[in-house]
């Protein structure tokens, strides 16, 4: 994992890494999925941002210190499904898409 995420950082792509649960044996909501992926990254929790669309994810990562984005996803589960797609007030910033949220953050 550290070659790739050191490749991905310095190759010039227009991310760090992609990670998930599997990167650090731990999954959501366990408190060393987010700890650990920030580590992995050689980062302080707080230089790290969570985007999800959803709010148990979220709040678990804002726990652990990480700043979170919300993008929320109304139709996710259809069109007939009832999704709180609401900010609120502890979530950092929330995004309408990932372009708004790109947007939101000066990217």
């Amino acid at each position: 994992i550290a070659l790739l995420t050191n490749m991905a950082k310095n190759g010039g792509l227009p991310w760090d890494v992609i990670l998930s649960a599997e990167s650090v044996n731990h999954y959501k909501p366990d408190p060393e999925t987010y700890l650990g992926a920030a580590d992995l990254l050689g980062l302080e929790p707080s230089e790290v941002m969570m985007t999800a669309a959803h709010k148990g994810d979220l709040k678990a990562a804002a726990a652990c210190g990480l700043r979170t984005a919300f993008v929320p996803r109304p139709m996710e589960h259809g069109p007939d499904r009832e999704v709180d797609v609401e900010t609120e007030d502890w979530i950092d910033v929330t995004g309408s898409d990932f372009n708004d949220l790109a947007s939101k953050l000066g990217l």
